[in-house]
């Protein structure tokens, strides 16, 4: 039967969609099954399956299959244009535009455009904006039945038009493994099923080339820099079943082509490690940077300066330390004072008449880093774009990057790409300070740059201990610091930290869901987003994709006059909390920062959202899987962020992969107030004793070999 798509009630991440629809026959029903994956709100499809029971939707349509069809009827036509499938139309103007030219409409829209403008405020240029949306669904609808002719998920297909536009079809033709990297959610699984299914040998050095760099690829998203050429051999002959010759001359010809580097291990020389061109790249000129403000003469200005009394003997060494070298890596643990150094060497500085600037990679990180020092902070996003901080109330120096000294703290995130970014900027002369909690997890993206920094012995750094009187009653500070000696701490720690124990992975997700929600707003008289729950996974019954949508139906449940759009598995809602997961320069968003949505315009085909600094960003529907929902979020995507109350599942899920001491020791230390554990004794314990593996980079021998020279 045919049926008008009302509204998407559930999508799960394996494409599993429920809809509420409308036929002729059937005024009003729910249709369920994969086969419905990527349909949208307004469309026509034509249904195959049968009729059953649900257990929660009572009578429904069991989808086996489904296939979009031009909407026929007025009334099809009047839903499918004012659904916001077609940008520049609302729900109005489809009323009006129907109205006008009833079941020939979308006829006039294809063949005959310019009749639009009979329509009362439809102009030139709202001609032309719904024209070429109009083109934009048709094609991405004939992309989509490319897909699945492929056996490939239809949501895809708006991705790929996004970046490739009306040539899509052509790059799914001719070179599907484009695709990788270019177009979120696509690897080279996805991209070799087109190619092979298209034709391509499974021994071209086109595929054997594109798997090689996939490996990088996944290798860089696991934060490493390189891979061990027998790992790429290996791992390449695993993914492509071709022999281990084929895979040694598609390493070969990357090299003439210059889009990988092959050289010498940096842990043994008798080894050959290979990198991507582009991180190689940013390796060699992080290091560039490094040496040249190490070697460079300092031009901060040194005067006799009045010693801060309250400092400890260990914050005193600190303050001499940085003032004497012009790079220099103060780290500590919670509770060491590490904030009230960076101020006594700000004022140290500021006194002797130098200029500073105060940064940290997220915003969350500067304006915590702010509030603790009583100085202005930003971003180094924003500094290395010279904008001053919006609600710092102070005006930065005109050229922030040049100020005689530069501190970056939360400095264990900052990636390759960053960290290069940020000591191109400084100028020779310059004192560069990185502040941070070497135990706590690393970047997100490829690097170590703390860690590499202080295995180069040439690199000045003091490590500060002393743990003072006012954190020393703190339960996070001392189970934060047992865990970082290996110790499992007591399930009842007292002063703020908690561990409760239960077995069952579904119950440890209604637990978390129900403290989060519930107990702990109720109990402490605060509002739920106060309360921020962090997860070791992203899948799983305790991941942060399910707990997470869990949340969600809690707080902001889908209601008559909320407005909302599905993208992929995620219903976007006014209200939610969401949080980019990719630095936007344009936007002037960055991955790690929370806002929350204010507006859902369908008919633009957009949200807004405020985002917790202030600042207003539009996205596009089409650019949502840009942002994620902050419910849930990851250990690693709440770096620099410090929250009241943090709940968090520990759970051996899936091997508990992911369980690892400094996930655990980062996740404690991100509380204020009250950190509670909900989950397996076995997995705590897992967690405290796994350590986990050092990344594959060179930067910290690239160092040793420049500064020992």
């Amino acid at each position: 039967m045919e049926a008008s798509v009302e509204q998407l009630v559930y999508v799960r991440e394996d494409e599993y969609t429920v809809a509420r629809m409308s036929a002729e026959d059937v005024p009003g029903f729910v249709a369920s099954g994969r086969a419905l994956a990527g349909v949208q709100p307004g469309e026509t499809v034509r249904l195959a399956g049968g009729w059953g029971e649900h257990p929660r939707h009572g009578r429904h349509f069991a989808v086996t299959g489904c296939e979009r069809v031009v909407p026929a009827t007025v009334r099809a036509i009047r839903i499918y244009l004012g659904s916001g499938l077609i940008r520049g139309i609302g729900p109005r103007l489809a009323h009006a535009i129907v109205d006008h030219f009833g079941e020939a409409t979308l006829t006039v829209i294809d063949t005959e455009p310019e009749r639009l403008r009979e329509v009362v405020n439809i102009g030139p240029a709202r001609q032309g904006q719904i024209v070429e949306a109009w083109r934009e669904q048709k094609d991405i609808a004939a992309l989509m039945v490319v897909l699945q002719g492929f056996g490939i998920s239809p949501l895809l297909a708006s991705k790929i038009y996004q970046v490739f536009g009306p040539d899509s079809g052509e790059v799914l033709a001719s070179d599907p493994y484009r695709l990788i990297g270019r177009v979120r959610g696509i690897a080279f699984s996805t991209a070799d099923r087109i190619a092979l299914r298209s034709g391509v040998p499974e021994s071209s050095p086109q595929r054997i080339k594109a798997a090689v760099l996939d490996r990088l690829e996944a290798s860089a998203g696991g934060g490493h820099c390189y891979l061990p050429l027998l790992a790429v051999l290996t791992q390449t002959v695993e993914l492509t079943g071709q022999d281990e010759d084929l895979v040694r001359r598609a390493v070969d010809a990357l090299v003439a082509e210059r889009r990988v580097v092959v050289e010498a291990s940096p842990d043994d020389p008798g080894r050959t490690v290979v990198f991507s061109k582009e991180v190689h790249s940013r390796e060699l000129a992080l290091t560039a940077h490094l040496t040249r403000l190490w070697q460079a003469r300092s031009t901060l200005p040194m005067r006799a300066f009045q010693e801060d009394p309250g400092l400890h003997d260990d914050q005193r060494a600190a303050v001499t330390m940085v003032l004497a070298n012009t790079v220099s890596v103060v780290t500590g643990g919670p509770g060491c004072g590490k904030s009230h150094t960076v101020r006594a060497i700000a004022t140290t500085v500021r006194a002797a008449g130098g200029t500073v600037t105060l940064t940290a990679p997220t915003g969350k990180a500067a304006k915590r880093l702010s509030e603790l020092t009583g100085m202005p902070a930003m971003t180094v996003h924003r500094m290395l774009a010279h904008e001053p901080d919006p609600d710092s109330g102070a005006l930065f120096e005109q050229t922030p990057a040049q100020a005689d000294l530069i501190v970056v703290d939360e400095a264990s995130m900052l990636d390759l790409h960053l960290a290069t970014r940020l000591t191109a900027a400084i100028p020779a002369g310059s004192h560069l300070l990185l502040v941070g909690d070497d135990d706590q997890l690393p970047s997100i993206g490829p690097g170590s740059v703390l860690a590499d920094l202080l295995r180069v012995e040439e690199i000045a750094r003091i490590r500060l201990t002393h743990v003072f009187r006012q954190a020393e009653g703190s339960g996070i500070i001392q189970a934060a610091n047992l865990i970082r000696a290996g110790e499992v701490p007591s399930p009842r720690g007292g002063g703020g930290f908690w561990f409760e124990e239960l077995d069952d992975p579904a119950q440890v997700a209604e637990r978390v869901v129900h403290l989060a929600t519930v107990a702990i707003p109720h109990k402490q008289r605060v509002g739920p987003e106060q309360v921020q729950v962090l997860c070791p996974m992203r899948k799983g019954l305790t991941g942060t994709t399910e707990l997470g949508r869990m949340i969600q139906e809690r707080l902001n449940p889908a209601a008559e006059g909320r407005a909302e759009h599905w993208s992929g598995a995620s219903a976007f809602r006014v209200g939610d909390r969401v949080m980019p997961i990719r630095n936007n320069y344009d936007k002037g968003v960055f991955n790690g920062e929370t806002g929350r949505i204010t507006t859902v315009v369908p008919e633009e085909r957009l949200v807004e959202i405020l985002i917790d600094d202030g600042e207003t960003v539009t996205y596009g529907f089409d650019e949502l899987d840009e942002l994620t929902h902050a419910y849930a979020i990851s250990v690693h995507r709440s770096q620099g962020s410090e929250y009241p109350f943090v709940v968090a599942p520990i759970v051996a899920e899936s091997g508990g992969i992911m369980l690892r001491r400094r996930l655990l020791y980062t996740l404690v230390t991100r509380a204020r107030s009250w950190v509670v554990l909900v989950g397996q004794r076995e997995a705590l314990e897992l967690a405290v004793h796994r350590l986990g593996r050092r990344r594959n980079t060179a930067l910290a021998h690239r160092l040793e070999l420049n500064l020992r020279e």
